[in-house]
């Protein structure tokens, strides 16, 4: 018997509507629960095939008891290796990469000094920062927010350099970025499930958090199946089987503002029943295609092409969409249409993928100002 492994903290309602979907299914050998530690001992296996990760982010101890499982060769959703080397300010620097638009952005020191380190310890840091510069480059209004953090926290509005100084001043230990505005006529909040699997919703971030997600949405086809592209290429090539992204459209380009979210929302009150039904029912049927083809004692993690093309010594050229051709074509599900349970659930062959199906959603879109 497979098991299949939800890792999990305060969150309700998904976890455990992820375990009954998938027990609901009763494919042979495989089940679902949630994950019991009562210890840790170095080589012995956790007994999972598939472990879907939702708290690891915040809890140091289950990443590292995660990539022992992984070495022992569970499948871990998401790679737990990669999510340590990985933030926010490298992924705008990959997605070059694959050819999508990012805003401009610039890395910004810590304000406070980090705990054991004194002013020796930034000797290779010019002080003060050549302000001006940064700011020529990123321009007036911009955002400054955390460079691996999640959510709306510690984000700031920035409209000059008085105002810059001031909101540094309160960002204590906090590495930060400044990042270009991206004025946008719609925005979009997308899940991908996979790399191939996508949600694309229409999302405004200046309502209340219940109110965010929408139901209508004014893009055509063309645009929506546009963004459905972008995001699993971007998830392929970073790695992610589980993530959300946020997509501003400016004068009808899309700019990806926010794509490291390995552990998106999923509480059906603010995310809404049609959105959290795609997301149980498609989360379901990628972990049993992972539990299928999991091979115990292997390697069964996602390695997204960018590693995949180090380990391999090849150069990737910053070209737009120099990755397309070799990418998985996304699936882009509309709203009422979870991806098909036909229980044979096998990954289908390269030359036999489809382009991305056409979204139904539909809104009146609002000009906003990316967050």
């Amino acid at each position: 018997m497979k098991k299949i492994g939800l890792l999990f903290g305060q969150e309700n309602g998904f976890p455990q509507a992820f375990i009954d979907r998938v027990n609901d299914k009763q494919v042979d050998g495989i089940t679902a629960e949630a994950i019991s530690i009562d210890k840790v001992i170095q080589g012995t296996p956790s007994g999972y095939a598939v472990i879907l990760d939702r708290i690891s982010q915040d809890v140091p101890f289950y990443r590292t008891w995660l990539k022992q499982a992984a070495l022992d060769g569970a499948a871990v959703i998401n790679n737990p290796f990669w999510w340590s080397a990985d933030d926010k300010f490298v992924n705008n620097e990959l997605a070059h990469r694959t050819g999508v638009k990012v805003p401009k952005t610039a890395l910004i020191p810590s304000r406070d000094l980090p705990l054991n380190t004194t002013d020796q310890s930034f000797r290779n840091l010019v002080y003060p920062f050549n302000w001006d510069a940064i700011f020529e480059h990123i321009g007036f209004p911009a955002y400054m927010k955390p460079y691996n953090g999640g959510g709306w926290k510690h984000v700031y509005k920035i409209h000059d350099r008085e105002e810059f100084f001031a909101q540094h001043a309160r960002t204590g230990q906090l590495v930060m970025m400044l990042q270009e505005e991206i004025k946008y006529e719609s925005y979009y909040r997308c899940y991908c499930i996979g790399g191939r699997y996508v949600r694309v919703i229409p999302y405004d971030p200046y309502q209340p958090e219940n109110q965010r997600y929408l139901t209508e949405d004014s893009g055509d086809s063309t645009l929506l199946n546009t963004i459905a592209d972008q995001v699993a290429r971007l998830n392929q090539y970073l790695g992610y089987d589980f993530n959300s992204v946020e997509i501003a459209i400016r004068n009808g380009v899309p700019y990806v503002i926010d794509f490291w979210n390995p552990a998106p929302e999923t509480n059906e009150k603010v995310i809404g029943t049609e959105n959290f039904e795609w997301v149980v029912e498609t989360a379901a049927i990628y972990a049993i295609q992972r539990a299928q083809q999991q091979t115990e004692g292997t390697d069964n993690l996602t390695w997204g092409n960018f590693l995949q093309q180090a380990v391999h010594g090849q150069q990737t050229a910053i070209v737009p969409g120099a990755k397309k051709a070799a990418a998985k074509k996304p699936t882009a599900i509309s709203p009422a249409k979870p991806p098909k349970d036909t229980m044979a659930l096998k990954e289908p062959k390269e030359e036999k993928e489809t382009p991305a199906k056409k979204t139904t959603v539909k809104k009146t879109a609002k000009k906003k100002e990316e967050k």
